[in-house]
């Protein structure tokens, strides 16, 4: 049995992690912490977590925990997960792993050399519809990819409109809670890597504090695919969609880009549409059983620490892009 302990009592834990752990037949949450000791409490009575530490340090001493799950607010994920590291407890982090790349790399660096795994949170791979649609271009379904568009832009939850719209300093803003998972779900689905970016930003009337809350622009990949995003907190009224364009057909997916198990892949070449079976299943359950699998030393996980750090480094380089208005090329 493998025992997580939870550091940050998040939203995403209560709603979805929390659940896909104890969903698990080798694993369980024996623990949580959070910033504030009584709401770590509280936390912990509602979910049925047996011990709430009142200091991550406790929980990251706690010889019965297994591996932790770090779901604080950005500027908090290398510091953790580096004392995770020292403790000899394998990491999932939320994404993006940090705020700089040279932190995520020294992240990388840490459980690399402390022999535990580290993974990114990054739950749009394990998405039915962005496996399908990767498995199609690998096959060749469409040729030669030449274009894709990500539509991610959605109206943010009340309850999450903390730090996301007016913390700066804790890496809020759109392009580092959207922008960067269509950056790995991108690398993903295309197999390719992303070399520059360009970008514009607007404040639409959520952010405070000279934050981003909407983000258009390109990236260009390796293979020459051009890659179109829209990203914002302000669209309450649009699906989300992934398209990819080849010399041989397209890709149509719908309602994707969402936590939910949910969406469609079309298929269109020939002058004749074709929709692809898919096999839904919850996205957080997938991404902990094959973390757990990987603690086993059975494969990877969904999302490794290096995809960690390429999806941080393309987001950067988005919002680089959009303060300096010149494309801006990818280093990691």
């Amino acid at each position: 049995m493998l025992r997580w302990g939870m550091i940050g009592a998040s939203t995403i834990g209560r709603e979805w992690m929390a659940a896909a752990i104890a969903a698990q037949p080798d694993a369980e949450v024996a623990a949580v912490a959070g910033s504030d000791p009584e709401r770590a409490q509280r936390y912990a009575r509602e979910l049925g977590i047996a011990k709430a530490h009142a200091f991550v340090t406790d929980l990251l001493a706690d010889p019965e925990i297994d591996i932790v799950y770090i779901s604080t607010t950005n500027e908090s994920h290398a510091a953790h997960t580096l004392a995770a590291a020292r403790a000899g407890k394998h990491v999932l982090c939320e994404k993006p792993l940090a705020l700089r790349v040279e932190d995520a790399r020294a992240m990388v660096g840490a459980c690399q050399a402390a022999g535990v795994v580290l993974g990114t949170n990054h739950h749009l791979r394990n998405a039915a519809t962005h496996r399908a649609m990767r498995d199609l271009i690998a096959s060749g379904a469409i040729g030669q990819p030449l274009a894709a568009r990500v539509f991610h832009a959605v109206s943010l939850p009340p309850h999450l409109r903390g730090w996301r719209i007016d913390r700066p300093e804790a890496g809020g803003g759109v392009i580092l809670d959207i922008t960067v998972h269509d950056a790995d779900t991108l690398r993903f689905v295309l197999g390719d890597e992303v070399e520059s970016v360009t970008a514009m930003t607007a404040s639409q009337g959520m952010g405070m504090s000279g934050i981003e809350d909407a983000a258009m622009g390109v990236m260009r990949f390796r293979n020459g695919t051009l890659a179109q995003f829209h990203d914002a907190f302000t669209v309450g009224h649009a699906p989300t969609g992934f398209e990819v364009h080849g010399t041989e057909g397209s890709l149509f997916g719908r309602d994707v880009m969402t936590q939910r198990p949910t969406g469609t892949v079309t298929l269109r070449r020939n002058g004749e549409e074709e929709a692809i079976p898919l096999e839904h299943e919850n996205l957080y359950e997938r991404s902990v059983r094959r973390f757990n699998a990987a603690v086993r030393g059975e494969g990877p996980p969904p999302a490794t620490g290096d995809d960690g750090v390429r999806s941080l480094a393309i987001a950067l380089a988005a919002r680089d892009a959009a303060q300096t208005g010149h494309a801006q090329d990818v280093s990691c």
